[in-house]
């Protein structure tokens, strides 16, 4: 599988992307099409569709360094994990815990 990293970016930023770069980097993170069967089917160079990659992952990663959007998910994710493991070892604190829980929860 491709690079999840830039899957997980083009999931959060790919509406950022200009159009051309957003239709290559769906051919290749979300329809896993290679550089040569993208280059085909847009009828531009392998090398083309290799630099448009390459320069979509730096704006990519210049947009998650700055917003840090994917990062702050992962640890939402991770610190709702541990609040519902610490819930089923703490009955006490379910209540609490639960209504912590979907502040976190809430988009």
């Amino acid at each position: 599988m491709k690079d999840l990293k830039y899957l997980q970016l083009f999931d959060a930023y790919g509406p950022l992307l200009t159009e051309h770069q957003r239709e290559l980097c769906e051919l290749y993170y979300m329809c896993d099409l290679s550089l040569t069967e993208i280059a085909e089917q847009k009828g531009i160079s392998k090398q083309s569709v290799s630099d448009t990659l390459a320069k979509s992952r730096i704006v990519l990663d210049e947009y998650e360094e700055k917003l840090h959007s994917v990062y702050t998910a992962q640890n939402t994710a991770r610190a709702a994990e541990r609040l519902a493991s610490f819930a089923e070892k703490h009955p006490e604190f379910a209540e609490e815990i639960g209504a912590i829980l979907a502040m976190l929860k809430r988009d």
